[in-house]
């Protein structure tokens, strides 16, 4: 389980250094994807293969599902940590997340997402406005 925030500096080659408590959770290989939102998600391999396992078993137009996997898997890359404990971002991924030299990583239970400050800050806020609302909606179906 990943858990809390933090922030680290990108050096100049894109790579960023993970929380070492993350870097346990991780195993040797990992796997970088574009997050839904304008993030970057890192799955351990093993999640990765559940995440893929489950777009799988479910029931889609063959013409949706080669869309869906072009989008999941076009996008995703298989990667390690060095010996520093950093990972080196691709490109395509840390422009789509505009990410710049200061990066939030964030612990999201079975993965982790990297987050430009500005928009972390933001999806931040948001979380925790809908948090208390879905909490809520909870107690109210009891």
């Amino acid at each position: 389980m990943f858990l809390g925030e933090y922030e680290y500096k990108v050096d100049i080659k894109g790579r960023l250094p993970l929380p070492p408590k993350f870097r346990q959770g991780l195993g040797g290989e990992l796997v970088l994807t574009k997050g839904l939102e304008k993030c970057i998600v890192i799955y351990p391999v093993a999640e990765w293969h559940k995440v893929a396992d489950t777009l799988s078993a479910q029931a889609v137009p063959s013409s949706k599902f080669r869309t869906m996997n072009r989008a999941m898997f076009g996008t995703a890359f298989s990667l390690s940590l060095d010996g520093q404990g950093r990972i080196a971002l691709p490109s395509i991924l840390r422009n789509r997340a505009e990410i710049g030299d200061t990066a939030i990583v964030v612990g999201a239970n079975n993965c982790i997402e990297i987050w430009n400050p500005t928009f972390w800050n933001s999806e931040k806020t948001t979380a925790e406005e809908q948090l208390w609302q879905i909490i809520e909606s909870l107690e109210e179906q009891r």
